[in-house]
């Protein structure tokens, strides 16, 4: 059998240890926290940044627009505009997207510039600008917030502001 004094070393061992698991398990759940609040810029700071360059050069600008039969709308009036790596020789039109990022990783902040461009003679009809920020979240299984200027569905589409409906005659 064990005696008292045996016995002392060992229990102190094990408190030890579990303190030391629990220091661990701490760190581990602060760690995720503790990096989103000193790494980068903020969520707040790039929604702020997001919405200065909006305020500077987001939106749509039409340069020119088109009358289009009602006969080449889709059934929901709608306008198929190919992406130029997609365009066939024979659609009339087609679009360019460049995103620009700022900054990259989470948070992310990114620039969107769509162009719809006439193919016989290269002139833009039309541009969208959009600005936004993704993620800057503490992680877990949830998506990550977004936050776009203009705000997506807020105003109309490029389409539908370049392409008019004309008549079918």
């Amino acid at each position: 059998m064990k005696t008292k004094s045996s016995l002392t070393p060992l229990v102190h061992f094990l408190v030890h240890l579990v303190r030391s698991i629990r220091a661990i398990i701490r760190m581990f759940l602060l760690f995720p926290l503790v990096t989103a609040c000193a790494i980068g810029p903020s969520k707040s700071e790039l929604d702020a940044e997001v919405k200065r360059l909006c305020a500077v050069d987001g939106g749509i600008k039409v340069y020119e627009t088109v009358k289009l039969p009602s006969t080449l709308r889709d059934k929901y009036g709608g306008v198929r505009i190919p992406s130029k790596a997609l365009a066939k020789p024979t659609d009339e039109y087609y679009y360019e997207l460049d995103i620009h990022y700022y900054v990259k990783g989470n948070p992310s902040m990114s620039r969107s510039q769509y162009k719809i461009i006439r193919r016989r003679d290269g002139k833009v009809l039309g541009e969208s600008i959009r600005y936004g920020r993704g993620g800057g979240d503490l992680p877990g299984p949830w998506h990550d917030s977004s936050f776009t200027c203009p705000a997506i569905g807020a105003t109309p589409s490029l389409e539908s502001s370049v392409f008019l409906v004309g008549d079918d005659k």
